[in-house]
């Protein structure tokens, strides 16, 4: 009965995982979702999820962090745009995200596009207050908003590649000693 009980609570933590994958493609903090739900099966020794496999979940939430905050700001520096430029993106991600989410109700998509739009349009208005010519601004901002998309890609990827890794401590945890 103990056995098919972990067996009930490993396959639902690999479920509550795959939500945390597709958080993270709504700009949510699905890494994180990853981390906490495996540490709480880590809790529960029984389990057999060690916590090195949740300090492994930790550090690739961490870098999936980097990665997404810092894309866009990195293309629009890239792109030769100003500090301001490269707040604006990180501001105008957010926001574009948020809103799009409701203006574009397809699931993914409208989030997707607003990050990246609203990382652009941030960009653009940090480079226009900073005193660039538009043309200048332009190019900052399409910097900014192929940086989001670069950023959000490599987050996913480290989210598929956090799940990958639950996986397989969950077949490991059913292989007998």
């Amino acid at each position: 009965m103990l056995a098919v009980l972990i067996m009930l609570l490993l396959v639902v933590l690999l479920l509550v995982n795959a939500a945390g994958v597709v958080l993270v493609m709504l700009q949510l903090p699905g890494t994180w979702l990853i981390v906490v739900a495996t540490a709480a099966m880590a809790l529960w020794p029984a389990t057999e999820i060690g916590w090195l496999w949740v300090a492994v979940l930790l550090a690739l939430a961490g870098v999936g962090e980097l990665i997404e905050f810092l894309a866009s700001a990195h293309g629009a520096r890239k792109a030769g745009a100003t500090r301001r430029a490269a707040v604006g993106s990180l501001i105008g991600g957010v926001v574009g995200a948020i809103v799009c989410t409701f203006l574009i109700p397809i699931i993914v998509v409208g989030t997707l596009i607003g990050a990246c739009a609203g990382a652009g349009i941030g960009s653009y208005l940090g480079d226009v207050h900073a005193g660039r010519t538009s043309a200048e601004a332009i190019e900052g901002g399409r910097g900014a908003a192929i940086g989001r998309l670069w950023g959000t890609i490599g987050k996913v990827i480290i989210a598929v590649a956090m799940w990958l890794i639950t996986l397989a401590a969950v077949i490991l945890a059913f292989i007998p000693d």
